[in-house]
């Protein structure tokens, strides 16, 4: 999914979970339930973790410092912090890494592109270039 250069991610997080189709190892149609989400602390609100549960996806997001300090001024109203497991978010660097390709193009970068289809073209060359290097 394309956005404005200048909207936010986490304002389009419920339509590209909706998008996602992890593939089965045998036949079938893919699963549209990932088993968890790894992502970053700009991820961590209520509305996102609350889609995530409701969708019974588990979330690896860390909490935020100020998210854990206005937790902890409402004392036991506070409630408890959400699970999270390390060992699991040290995956995310692959997929970081894997982003960060790309990105050496310039026009990708700087999002020069104005047109979502030319962007989209510009993304799908690069991911070609990527692969065919390999």
């Amino acid at each position: 999914m394309v956005t404005a250069g200048q909207a936010g991610d986490a304002p389009a997080f419920e339509a590209v979970v909706a998008g996602i189709q992890v593939p089965r190892s045998g036949p079938g149609r893919p699963r549209t339930r990932p088993e968890s989400v790894l992502a970053d602390r700009a991820y961590s609100s209520r509305a996102i973790r609350g889609h995530l549960r409701q969708r019974g996806i588990r979330a690896v997001i860390p909490q935020p410092s100020d998210q854990i300090g206005h937790r902890l001024g409402r004392g036991r109203d506070g409630g408890r912090p959400p699970a999270f497991d390390a060992e699991a978010y040290k995956q995310r660097n692959t997929v970081e890494r894997c982003i960060g390709r790309p990105k050496q193009w310039r026009g990708l970068t700087m999002r020069t592109d104005k047109l979502a289809l030319a962007y989209r073209a510009a993304l799908h060359l690069a991911a070609f270039l990527i692969w065919a290097r390999r």
